[in-house]
């Protein structure tokens, strides 16, 4: 089977002008702060659309017609395109002025992983700092349901990204028509930002820090417009108890929250993953809440108070941590890796869980963890009943060997990624602590680390290979593994 080139140059051009579009709303908001980066990030945004317009009108005959192979080369290249085109605001405005840096930083964006090689974020212009959040926002749901959503406009379906693209093992889909279901994914995406922004601005942030956060909690991302993070904000819990419920929805099968807002609270009930991915984060924040209020004493900063002996302090800095960490969004109240060595390695462990497929965090998802599980249980069943045959249940629906199988392997190649990813870093001359937590962190789309890449500092301190074997890392968790990888075998570019 000969690979259809021009439909994904095409569609390559459609995303870079989605890319630039996405610019100039950054030009804008440059322009309005008047922070002097606002033409140097138009002519991004003009440099951008350029590209994209002349590979959509050399591509103009294409076939109307994307078969998986096509499918998986534009997703996996799409973010590859997206985020070299996104460090062309860095570099025009000097915010950013090394390759190396401005790519790690863009594709930190774009996967939701939000680790930084940024010291002094408070000192950009405020354009910079929203585009920087605006890669968050568009990498959150996928540059590629962005573009199904308007893909019929062009005559082509888009079936064969959604199934490379999505996030997680559901193929839950909420309407027959694909693009049906990427434009209701999107509303509640959007209307879940808008809510997020009017809360914050009304809990006492400033109408930009509010947009910015909620761009960044949505995505699972992480970029803060401050310095410290959301621990700029310690003395102000309501702010950060609307932040912990943003986090904990954006982590939630965004099917889940359409069951809701149509009333079908029976669906959400019965669901198994919804069910433990609430009783995780219970049980965790409890943990980690009660061993702060025992024992932590270390404060995120000099210029915030201990949380030792407090006890709403404890549970609101414990409960935000366990949901950043689980959600994998990043957003740090508190150095948790100075708390105590318990929550060092329970945090560690928590950066293996993930959130809910179907959600924008990254991680290795609940629904595969519990997979794993029940087919593990059924195993001993299996091993004294040999004749049986024992099928794994998920919500009351046998799930076929296949999945059981793909999972399995999922979680394989992930553990053994993640082993290859610390052994690179560890070549690179990072201590123990730090190889594993920076590989553990990039693949799974966290951000904070541990180490000499903990919660408040960031990833500066990499050498650049390390930056680009991290962003590579980025990439594969963001994309759930297969995709990039089968896109790198000599099979796939077989022409049958």
């Amino acid at each position: 089977m000969w690979l259809n080139f021009r439909i994904i140059v095409h569609i390559m051009g459609l995303l870079l002008l989605c890319n630039g579009s996405f610019m100039l709303l950054a030009a804008l908001v440059s322009g309005i702060y008047q922070d002097g980066a606002t033409l140097d990030i138009m002519l991004a945004a003009i440099v951008t659309l350029f590209v994209g317009v002349m590979a959509m009108f050399y591509t103009r005959g294409r076939k109307k017609e994307v078969k998986r192979k096509e499918g998986y080369i534009i997703v996996t290249f799409g973010w590859i395109i997206m985020s070299l085109s996104g460090v062309l605001p860095y570099l025009f405005t000097g915010s950013i002025p090394s390759l190396t840096n401005a790519f790690f930083e863009t594709i930190s964006g774009y996967t939701t992983t939000g680790a930084s090689i940024l010291n002094d974020i408070e000192s950009l212009p405020k354009g910079i700092l929203f585009w920087r959040s605006l890669t968050h926002w568009i990498g959150g749901m996928g540059i590629i349901v962005l573009a199904i959503a308007i893909l019929p406009l062009l005559g082509i379906g888009g079936m064969q990204l959604f199934a490379a693209e999505a996030p997680g093992p559901g193929g839950d889909k909420l309407h027959p028509r694909i693009t049906d279901t990427a434009k209701r994914l999107w509303l509640i995406y959007v209307g879940y930002t808008i809510a997020e922004t009017l809360l914050l601005k009304l809990a006492g942030m400033s109408f930009f820090d509010a947009i910015n956060h909620s761009l960044s909690t949505l995505s699972t991302g992480g970029f803060s417009t401050k310095n410290l993070s959301v621990a700029y904000w310690n003395d102000q819990p309501l702010i950060q108890y609307i932040i912990m419920l943003f986090m904990f929805l954006a982590g939630t099968n965004f099917v889940i929250s359409y069951f809701a807002f149509t009333g079908k609270v029976q669906r959400i009930i019965k669901d198994e993953e919804f069910k433990f991915y609430s009783l995780f984060i219970a049980i965790f924040a409890i943990v980690a809440a009660v061993v702060v209020y025992l024992q932590a004493d270390v404060p995120v900063s000099d210029y915030h108070p201990k949380v030792l002996g407090d006890f709403e302090s404890s549970i609101r800095h414990g409960l935000f941590q366990v949901l950043a960490v689980i959600t994998t969004t990043g957003f740090v109240t508190a150095d948790f890796t100075n708390w105590t060595p318990f929550l060092t390695v329970f945090f560690f462990g928590l950066m293996f869980l993930g959130g809910s497929a179907g959600s924008t965090s990254g991680g290795i998802k609940v629904m595969r963890h519990l997979l794993i599980i029940k087919n593990g249980i059924l195993e001993f069943k299996r091993t004294l009943h040999t004749n049986a045959i024992i099928p794994v249940r998920y919500n009351n629906k046998t799930v076929s060997e296949h999945v059981v199988y793909n999972i399995i392997a999922f979680f394989v190649l992930y553990m053994l990624l993640f082993i290859i990813g610390a052994l690179v870093l560890g070549f690179l001359g990072l201590d123990f602590e730090s190889a594993l937590g920076g590989a553990a962190s990039s693949l799974g789309n966290v951000g904070p680390a541990l180490g000499d890449l903990n919660p408040v500092v960031n990833f500066s301190s990499l050498p650049a290979f390390g930056k680009w074997w991290c962003a590579f890392l980025m990439l594969l968790g963001r994309l759930e593994l297969f995709t990039v990888l089968i896109v790198l075998t000599p099979v796939f570019w077989k022409s049958t």
